[in-house]
């Protein structure tokens, strides 16, 4: 790669950098003064230069106190939208058992990358800056410096590499158009973002100059010059440098798509695209957008927060000419008349209780002058308002404050309002449940395309322990990631279990005889949030996770029935694992299910009082053999 093509490269890369952030600079005031508002610095607006500069009073008594509704607001939405982490699972490719295995895999490696990255905090992450400044994004990329060590060469550790998801702020990514939706839409996207020089240095190998780089805006902060944005939404990066990373899609002159990495004025790489991440085994972006509120015909979506800013402005005026009004009444404003007393003194102590007033022989006493109690209208402006943060952010008093409204006195009638107050962030739920989908595949393809050795990978088992098996890429051959539960703001923990008690109280899960088996019994503990209590039913749940080792034990050979076992139980586990599609997934599976039914058969035979399985046998041999004799 010859110097001028590189020269012209970078330029190009920057001129096309500056372009994006100049079409985008009226959003990102936007979102600096919704985070100004967040954080409470409520006396602020865009000033024509494009800068948050702060509104200056009329008068110097005026009161300038902020009534922060935004800020519980944005964090009762995002306390709701916590609730939203779904369980998921992968959707075989077919109903071979080879597919049936590989998709249960797919799904064991989801699930403890998800657990080992801590995806949760992620997810926390972006939900935060898509509440706040209307959308956020995820990064899903491979670090070879990752996972388990495999030994040292030349000194250097090598590592078999693992996924990494990070959260990214809107502040950091420039789409070609903002115009076109998703992010399947653009032909190219630029991530930029403040890095120190040391670090430029330790993964590119390339020294460029550092400079004070705000981390917001991206751009360069003179020494003793002021800052792009308001002390809220602005920090600055020493020693630092702009790193634009230009992704481009597959095109017939790059048929692989292509990265171009630059920094200061100089070439850190230019490569195809790292990841084999999108449908189909194509080469796509990794990043994944979430919403806060869709826009149409918008890449950005909008926040709550800039709804609310007018209403803000006009609660704080109201409240602090309200409070000015009361100390007028509470302190009174006195009259003079000129010359009658020493204004200083009296402008100084006020007239306070036992004050001795002098004043001129003559003139009139000073007197209070007389006022008039607060205007209603204040206060059916301040609940008119305070209604209206309700109707605009779709937040209650219910949620937000904890409170009852006073002419709700039906329990019905509260639940149809919680219920409302769900429905109005579902919108909200499903947009963080369809980024957390996209997540999901993109990390069972970079496993697929990376993961090309054996690998040994821990997951959670039953009854509190942890299974261990191995895996390669050619056992996650299906991504079709699906949901194991609905949208959780839908469905509460609450209602399900209000809905576990309604069942029970009808008798829907008993059997014929109204009784209740002991599988049946600590599940419904287990969902109702008592499966840990120190009872018999912590015994069931040992005898469960006994009869679901035997199970796996008898893919190799039979397995002894003991005296102590709670063969109801057993049986009842076994039976599961014969009508289920774990016995699909089974090598030998006709050998399997035989061994299987000997052991269920013995089981039988203990409850009779037999010995064993070889009384029950010969009786079933004789009532076989009945019919054939008659």
């Amino acid at each position: 790669m010859n110097e001028r093509f590189m020269e012209e490269l970078v330029s190009e890369v920057k001129a096309d950098f500056e372009k994006r952030r100049e079409a985008r600079r009226t959003l990102e005031q936007q979102w600096n003064l919704n985070m100004n508002f967040l954080c409470g610095n409520q006396y602020c607006d865009i000033a024509p230069n494009g800068e948050i500069e702060g509104d200056e009073s009329l008068y110097y008594w005026q009161n300038r106190n902020v009534y922060n509704h935004i800020a519980p607001i944005v964090e009762t939405r995002i306390a709701k939208l916590s609730r939203v982490r779904p369980t998921m699972s992968v959707r075989a490719a077919g109903s071979e058992e080879a597919d049936l295995k590989t998709a249960r895999i797919s799904a064991d490696v989801l699930n403890a990358t998800c657990s080992r990255v801590e995806l949760d905090g992620v997810i926390a992450k972006a939900t935060l800056w898509s509440e706040t400044l209307g959308t956020a994004f995820y990064k899903v990329c491979w670090n070879g410096n990752k996972g388990m060590t495999l030994g040292n060469v030349d000194g250097e550790k090598v590592c078999e590499g693992d996924v990494e998801v990070f959260a990214v702020s809107p502040y950091e990514i420039f789409p070609e158009s903002l115009f076109i939706g998703d992010l399947s839409g653009q032909k190219s996207i630029i991530h930029a973002r403040a890095v120190s020089v040391d670090d430029v240095e330790s993964v590119y190998g390339v020294r460029v100059e550092g400079e004070e780089v705000d981390v917001f805006s991206l751009s360069t902060v003179k020494k003793g010059g002021r800052y792009s944005t308001s002390k809220i939404g602005s920090a600055v990066a020493p020693n630092s440098v702009v790193v634009i990373e230009r992704y481009e899609r597959p095109t017939k002159k790059f048929p692989n798509g292509r990265v171009v990495t630059v920094a200061g004025n100089k070439l850190l790489s230019v490569s195809t695209l790292p990841y084999v991440n999108g449908s189909e085994g194509e080469r796509d972006f990794p990043f994944v957008k979430q919403d806060s509120v869709s826009q149409a015909g918008m890449f950005f979506g909008a926040s709550v927060v800039e709804r609310i800013i007018p209403l803000q402005r006009a609660y704080n005026a109201v409240k602090n000419r309200k409070h000015e009004f009361l100390n007028r009444i509470s302190m009174g404003v006195v009259t003079v008349e000129d010359g009658s007393v020493d204004v200083n003194e009296l402008a100084e102590d006020g007239l306070q209780p036992g004050k001795i007033l002098v004043y001129r022989q003559g003139a009139n006493p000073p007197r209070m002058m007389a006022q008039d109690s607060v205007p209603f209208d204040f206060s059916s402006e301040e609940e008119r308002l305070t209604n209206e943060f309700i109707t605009v952010s779709g937040v209650s008093e219910i949620s937000r404050n904890s409170s009852i409204p006073v002419n709700v006195t039906s329990g019905v009638a509260l639940q149809l309002l919680i219920e409302q107050d769900e429905t109005r962030l579902s919108s909200t739920a499903e947009n963080v449940r369809r980024a957390i989908k996209q997540v999901a595949k993109q990390i069972i393809r970079l496993f697929r395309q990376f993961a090309t050795q054996t690998r040994l990978m821990k997951i959670a088992g039953n009854n509190r322990s942890s299974d261990v098996f191995y895996f390669n890429s050619s056992d996650l051959t299906s991504d079709d990631v699906v949901f194991d539960t609905e949208n959780e703001l839908s469905y509460s923990p609450a209602q399900k279990k209000n809905s576990v008690l309604e069942l029970l109280s009808t008798g829907l899960l008993a059997d014929g005889n109204g009784n209740m088996s002991q599988r049946t019994k600590a599940k419904i503990l287990e969902i109702l949030g008592f499966g840990s209590l120190d009872n018999v039913q912590d015994l069931t749940a040992l005898h469960i996770s006994r009869a679901q080792a035997e199970n796996l034990e008898m893919q190799k050979g039979e397995v002894a029935v003991e005296d102590y076992d709670d063969h109801n139980v057993h049986i009842a586990e076994h039976v599961r694992f014969l009508l289920s599609g774990e016995l699909n997934l089974v090598k030998d599976k006709e050998l399997t299910k035989q061994t299987v039914v000997r052991h269920i058969n013995e089981h039988k035979a203990r409850l009779m009082g037999t010995p064993d399985g070889e009384t029950t046998a010969a009786a079933e041999s004789e009532q076989a053999a009945e019919p054939a004799a008659n």
